[in-house]
């Protein structure tokens, strides 16, 4: 039979057959989606279509030192407790949030509020690892958090771009929610970015010429063969040689930080505040193919002068709430990128007497937009003082629950630990379905 030839008119969505593509793909060679900064597979819309349906994403918008969920997505106007501000429409009838957010109410289709959390921890640190690990803390295993699990399970055994990135820059409350793998090992940490956009050490030094470059990377490998030659390779030895091969790529991956690469339109939708910068990062970065991206917008705890600190923040986080939403959903990513906002508690219904709100675990909110979730959705009731949960009253570990289904994994799946079975939730743990699409 002679041989097929393949024709290739020079257009990028041809460059590679979608048969073979999709061929390859389900057979498991994932260098391809893997490195799609190295090929810019995104330019190729037939291609980028395909991996769009098949990877999911999370951006986590973590809203350092507990917001208030009675100036964000729990109004209480005209009570004892409500505040100053009021409660605005939604383009979903029947759901109202706060004034601060027009742009979000403009957006409600693409969001569900959970309103009826209970976890039952005030405490700042307890608090921040709780709601990153979903569930309490155990003296006999250490947990990975919620970053880890999802760079697990949503990434690509050879990518070359990180599984796992947290933006946060400031100060307060960074040492309270360090992202950590726990038992999965060191290969699923985060790259923590705390002092700029991009992450340190990651340039080749300019007095290191890049055939020097190559060929300290051959004399390595060639000392790493030796070395492993005839020893089994512990757990540690392999992390060290996975970890050292994901920085070689890391080091090709430096523009997807660059920001100015962005169209200046894009970058004033979401504001010049640094929080917006890490937000279109966190965006380029999961169009790149990470599985998740945390960024810390901090400082919400607002002890005294609530109102003012929340008056200042909350627009910033409805805008770039919803540059973010949009420019996700522009790009036909949003159907396969969850966004979360979420804190490690809300704020007292009770104003204190330097008219703050302090920590309050009992009766809170957060929100999932995209994937697999229903749009212009609310979950749960809290009384008309917002003390206590009325209906739908759930826990971290329904909510991680929700979060994993939401994403196409099995939250009753378990790893192993040594001998030990451990489950990504609790045994009896169960997923909000009225949340899920």
């Amino acid at each position: 039979m002679a041989e097929r030839r393949h024709s290739f008119c020079g257009s990028p969505d041809h460059a590679i057959d979608r048969r073979r593509f999709l061929g390859t793909l389900a057979a498991g060679a994932t260098a391809l989606a893997a490195d799609m900064t190295a090929l810019d597979v995104l330019k190729a819309p037939a291609l980028a279509s395909e991996l769009k349906q098949r990877r999911k994403h999370v951006i986590l918008l973590w809203l350092a030192g507990g917001s208030s969920q009675l100036e964000t997505w729990d109004p209480k106007p005209g009570t004892l407790t409500g505040g100053p501000f009021g409660a605005i429409p939604t383009s979903v009838p029947g759901i109202h949030i706060s004034e601060l957010m027009p742009r979000m109410a403009a957006r409600m289709d693409r969001t569900c509020i959970i309103r009826s959390l209970n976890t039952r921890n005030g405490d700042h640190g307890g608090g921040a690892r709780l709601m990153m690990q979903g569930r309490r803390d155990d003296p006999s295993v250490r947990y990975p958090d919620l970053g880890a699990v999802l760079a697990r399970e949503l990434g690509q055994a050879h990518s070359r771009v990180p599984d796992y990135v947290t933006f946060y820059s400031a100060t307060e409350g960074r040492g309270m929610a360090p992202g950590t793998a726990g038992f999965l090992g060191e290969r699923y940490a985060p790259m923590s970015l705390t002092t700029g956009m991009v992450p340190e050490n990651l340039r080749r030094l300019d007095d290191i010429t890049d055939l020097d470059h190559v060929e300290r990377a051959e004399l390595r490998d060639l000392l790493s063969r030796r070395f492993t030659r005839g020893r089994s390779l512990s757990g540690a030895l392999g992390s060290h040689n996975v970890a050292y091969e994901r920085v070689r790529g890391l080091m090709a991956s430096e523009s997807l930080f660059d920001i100015s690469r962005e169209p200046q339109a894009v970058r004033d939708r979401y504001g010049p505040t640094q929080f917006g910068e890490q937000a279109i990062a966190a965006r380029r970065l999961i169009e790149a193919g990470v599985p998740f991206v945390r960024v810390a917008r901090a400082w919400w705890d607002s002890h005294g002068q609530n109102f003012e600190t929340h008056q200042e923040m909350v627009p910033e986080l409805d805008r770039v709430m919803a540059a973010l939403l949009d420019d996700l959903a522009e790009r036909g990513l949003l159907e396969n990128t969850l966004v979360i906002t979420l804190a490690e508690f809300g704020r007292t219904p009770e104003i204190n007497p330097s008219l703050g709100r302090d920590h309050f675990a009992s009766a809170w909110s957060a929100t999932l937009s995209g994937a697999g979730v229903k749009g212009g959705s609310v979950y749960g009731k809290t009384d008309p003082n917002g003390r206590s949960v009325l209906d739908g009253q759930i826990g971290p570990g329904e909510l991680f629950a929700t979060i994993y289904q939401a994403l196409g994994i099995d939250h009753e799946k378990s790893y192993l630990v040594g001998s030990r079975p451990v489950p990504l939730t609790n045994p009896g743990t169960e997923p909000v379905r009225a949340v899920l699409a």
